[in-house]
């Protein structure tokens, strides 16, 4: 019997003589119905065509096999995923944080901040933190974030609306979609 030299990461699938069963379907390597053989008939036919037999469907009744080229098709998945993985966009969270007392200069000045993240795509963390004796009034720190809010609402939406989190309000911006 003829046996593969490399050994090929598989992550889930079962290759030549790994597949235990008695009976399998195959499926050829240009995409034809091969019918139902034993196992040891399969393996010996993908040798001669010198590939390899894949289980590609274990639940079904018999299991399903394909003839192709192992490692070809794994490379092809892995370009497949990096493709994926490329053309995702990675959205980072950034944070702002005030006080409850912050002058109308600073708070503009946190407004405009968060505006050029939200321009860059990144999802924001607004957070209105209370020190001493001010977490006695919430309020302030909700009206804050409301008009924090309809501030940067021409670029930016709420996610989360604030909420109290421990000493501090919290609430969360995205970048309105450009589509």
């Amino acid at each position: 019997m003829y046996w593969r030299c490399t050994v090929i990461n598989n992550k889930d699938y079962k290759i030549n003589e790994d597949i235990r069963d008695k009976e399998v379907r195959v499926v050829g390597s240009d995409g034809s119905q091969l019918g139902i053989m034993s196992a040891k008939d399969a393996i010996e036919k993908a040798y001669s065509e010198d590939k390899d037999l894949v289980k590609i469907a274990p639940n079904a009744n018999p299991p399903v096999c394909k003839i192709m080229d192992f490692g070809k098709f794994l490379f092809e998945q892995s370009k497949r995923e990096k493709e994926a993985k490329k053309n995702q966009k990675v959205m980072d969270v950034k944070e702002v944080k005030m006080s409850s007392t912050i002058d109308t200069h600073d708070f503009e000045t946190k407004v405009n901040q968060a505006m050029k993240f939200l321009k860059n795509g990144d999802r924001l963390k607004v957070e209105v933190r209370f020190r001493k004796r001010t977490v006695a009034h919430p309020q302030f720190g909700e009206e804050l974030l409301k008009k924090f809010a309809a501030a940067v609402s021409e670029i930016g939406v709420v996610d989360k609306q604030p909420k109290m989190e421990g000493r501090s309000f919290v609430m969360y911006v995205s970048p309105k979609s450009t589509k």
